[in-house]
């Protein structure tokens, strides 16, 4: 079997692809990695959600790496991503999370991140992966210390986030823990800052509750119904490694990562913080907007956060997010964070003292209409036609009665059919499957737009 890192990290069933043999080899190949590039005298930090045998797995990887000589810190309890990738930053180390993320139970994973403590990039796991199964000496000082990563992450939190101006916040908080690593640390956040909130699913649960640990709407119907029916609520969550945040207006309503990173780049800008805005090219033409009407540049990356949190580390860059829920801002860290998210949203509540329905409609208006978006996924035979598909449709020169103003290729082929609409074609990462997204101003031209493509 071969072992592949994806958009960010390796993942796989556990039991079958993830059992001790390859992460035994993974661990190995990560160590020879450090040791060549940063020297065995490089920490390393080794965390793990709540997934089952993910705490086992990465003990079994912590003691590996310490035999071979490294100093390595384990985490004594469930972390999320952000707050290992802080920590890693902070004592100039590298980590390995042991997370699948937002993916199935059944699956476990392990990411690596360097000590930029952001997503590692595809040149790094390159290198790697052609570590696995090269023999290599270590050291003979490893040692292991069990540490708990969240006081300096709390600190740290302190000189970004107005935690007074969030306790004046009239709307009533509900966080849903989601069964995930997010527990034991946001909730803990708010009590510690008097801030009250309402919560449900605060335990720790390998099964996530039957659901997936992904908080978009369909696994949120639990926190949905609570929001509606606790009036002047809103409701915050996040994903299994609290990287990904999801977030209920007050009227029940699922609020698209999209809209969340242009309301919180208002917000940033309002709050003084200079620079530009990075997005993927599969984020929303409204972020560009938003970024015109506020004379900020946008920069655009291929789909991914490893992406992102690369351009974020090369430019100064007050915010940079995704559409699938996963955000950064300037004087933090380049890898996602859930938590910020959360907490961001909340602050700009009660700065701006508007409810989030409120701050949606101000963007709206802002923009001058309101983005609606859709995805088809289409499922081919092979790979081989993913290319043949990809060539044609960067061959368009008109949809329907729309013509292409401009097509980009830096990931898949994307099409702009004038100021407020497009299509984006792209290959996923893992099977022969076409990903297409389609995005306008108004929902019927979207649903004509759906009918008029032919592939």
């Amino acid at each position: 079997m071969s072992i592949e890192f994806g958009t960010d990290g390796w993942r796989a069933l556990l039991g079958e692809e993830f059992n001790g043999e390859n992460v035994e080899k993974v661990s190995l190949a990560i160590g020879k990695y450090v040791a060549d590039n940063f020297g065995m005298d490089k920490p390393i930090l080794v965390g793990y959600d709540p997934r089952k045998s993910a705490d086992e797995y990465a003990a079994f990887c912590a003691n590996i790496l310490k035999y071979k000589g490294f100093k390595v810190y384990f985490s004594s309890r469930v972390v999320p991503t952000p707050i290992l990738a802080y920590n890693a930053k902070l004592m100039n180390a590298c980590a390995i999370m042991f997370t699948a993320s937002h993916n199935p139970p059944e699956y476990l994973g392990m990411k690596f991140i360097p000590d930029y403590a952001g997503p590692a990039t595809s040149f790094i796991t390159d290198a790697i992966i052609s570590n696995i199964d090269k023999g290599w000496k270590g050291g003979e000082n490893g040692s292991f210390h069990k540490i708990d990563f969240g006081s300096k992450y709390y600190e740290h939190l302190e000189s970004i986030i107005d935690f007074k101006k969030i306790k004046e916040l009239k709307t009533h908080i509900i966080y849903d823990g989601l069964y995930s690593a997010s527990i034991g640390y946001f909730d803990k956040l708010l009590e510690e800052k008097g801030i009250p909130f309402k919560s449900l699913h605060l335990y720790h649960d390998s099964e996530f509750g039957g659901g997936m640990p992904d908080p978009k709407p369909r696994f949120l119907k639990d926190l949905i119904n609570m929001v509606k029916n606790h009036p002047n609520s809103i409701g915050v969550a996040n994903d299994g490694d609290a990287d990904r945040f999801g977030i209920i207006n007050e009227n029940g309503e699922y609020v698209s990562p999209n809209e969340i990173i242009a309301i919180l780049l208002k917000h940033l800008v309002s709050k003084g913080y200079k620079g530009s805005v990075v997005k993927t090219v599969g984020s929303s033409i409204l972020i560009d907007v938003i970024a015109k009407k506020l004379g900020i540049d946008v920069i655009e990356t291929a789909v991914g956060f490893k992406h992102v949190g690369e351009a974020m580390r090369k430019y100064d860059v007050i915010i940079g997010g995704e559409e699938s829920g996963g955000l950064s801002i300037q004087g933090h860290i380049p890898e996602k964070d859930g938590l910020l998210a959360n907490l961001l949203v909340l602050e700009a509540m009660a700065t701006s003292g508007k409810s989030l329905v409120e701050l949606q409609q101000e963007l709206y208006e802002l923009a001058g209409c309101k983005f609606y978006t859709d995805r088809i996924d289409l499922k081919l035979d092979n790979r081989e036609e993913i290319k043949s598909i990809l060539k044609k449709v960067k061959d368009f020169k008109e949809i329907g009665k729309y013509k292409v103003t401009d097509t980009d290729t830096k990931d898949g082929v994307k099409l702009m059919l004038g100021d407020k609409t497009k299509i984006l074609v792209r290959p996923s990462g893992t099977e022969p499957l076409l990903r297409i997204y389609f995005e306008s101003d108004n929902e019927d031209e979207l649903n004509y737009l759906k009918e008029e493509l032919i592939l």
